[in-house]
Parts: structure tokens; C-alpha cells; sequence
């Protein structure tokens, strides 16, 4: 009965040690998240390139033969443009949520074109867009989501170094900034 009662004792001992710490490595573990490493790259709304060692955010390209680059939001006033062409052997771009769920994801064998041309916007902001849909946009893909922040990455393949130039195009040119539409329409 006694050793019953000691291994019960150890256990729950044990288990609130384990619960403390575990509470105490929290914020640590918090700032880890990939949110939070995207939005230290810079302000919202530009393509950061990610280099192939580790940033400042802790964030790096390990796949030699993709250039990435990421891309934080914040559509709560506006929709946002997502905007690139070039000539590449292959892009994709994962938009996620802030808590790192994807939300939507296409490649250049899935746009038209190969172009990517997306609007990004809640749902508010796309009802009042199709009523009358700008000119500028009108052929591009229309992307709801429910989250106002989260962060975009696009990639790009580079199988040869003779591909670097045109990547290295491809990301810089690319645009990731609110969507202006009409002054007087308010999002």
C-alpha cells in the first residue's frame, strides 16, 4: 500500500513539474511561430527574399533549387494585389493565416497564363468588389479569406544557374500591396 501511495505521489509531483515547465517555455516557443518570423522580416505588404542562411527572423531557403520569397498582410482596411510574371520554369504561391493554416495555393499551371494576378480580401470586402469589379482586376483569381493577417510565400524553381537571372527577376518584381479601387468606396 505504501509503495501504491509513493508512486501516486510521484506522479502527480511529476506531472506538475512537467505542467510548469512546459507553462514557462510558452513564450519562447510562442515566438517561434512562422507569423512571427515573416513579420520580422519588414513592413507588411513587400516581398522579402529569403536568403540560404538563416536571417535575422530565423527564416532560410533550404531547398537549393527554390528562390523564395514571403510576403506578411494585413487586409483588415483593403484588399491586397499579389502581382508577378517572368519568365521561370515554374512559381507557386501558399497564402496562410496568421496561425499558419493554409488558406489558398496555386501554381503557373493553374493560372492563366501562367501569370499570377490574385485579389486577396474578406469576404465584405469581394461582395463589394463584384458588384462592380475595377477593370484592373477583372481577370484576376479572387481570393477570400475569414483571417485579416497572415503572410504570403512565393517560390520559384531555379534547376540551373542559367535560370538564377530570370528567378531572381520574378521575385523582386513582384508586388504584394493593397488594392486601391475607388477613394470614395470604403472597404
Amino acid at each position: 500500500m505504501l509503495k501504491v501511495l509513493f508512486a501516486i505521489i510521484t506522479g502527480l509531483v511529476g506531472a506538475a513539474l512537467l505542467h510548469l515547465v512546459i507553462i514557462l517555455a510558452l513564450p519562447y516557443f510562442s515566438e517561434k511561430d512562422a507569423y512571427t518570423r515573416v513579420l520580422a522580416e519588414g513592413s507588411r505588404h513587400t516581398f522579402y527574399r529569403l536568403p540560404d542562411v538563416r536571417d535575422r527572423a530565423g527564416l532560410m531557403q533550404d531547398d537549393p533549387f527554390m528562390e523564395v520569397s514571403v510576403c506578411a498582410y494585413d487586409i483588415s482596411q483593403g484588399p491586397i494585389r499579389v502581382y508577378a510574371q517572368g519568365k521561370v520554369p515554374f512559381w507557386s504561391l501558399a497564402i496562410f493565416d496568421a496561425a499558419s493554416n493554409e488558406v489558398f495555393s496555386i501554381n503557373d499551371r493553374t493560372s492563366a497564363a501562367g501569370i499570377l494576378d490574385m485579389v486577396l480580401a474578406t469576404p465584405a470586402q469581394l461582395t463589394l468588389l463584384r458588384k462592380a469589379l475595377p477593370e484592373p482586376i477583372d481577370q484576376s483569381i479572387l481570393v477570400e479569406t475569414q483571417q485579416a493577417d497572415g503572410y504570403v510565400v512565393l517560390r520559384t524553381m531555379v534547376p540551373q544557374g542559367s535560370f538564377a537571372p530570370g528567378a531572381s527577376a520574378f521575385l523582386s518584381e513582384a508586388i504584394c500591396a493593397p488594392f486601391e479601387w475607388r477613394q470614395s468606396q470604403q472597404l
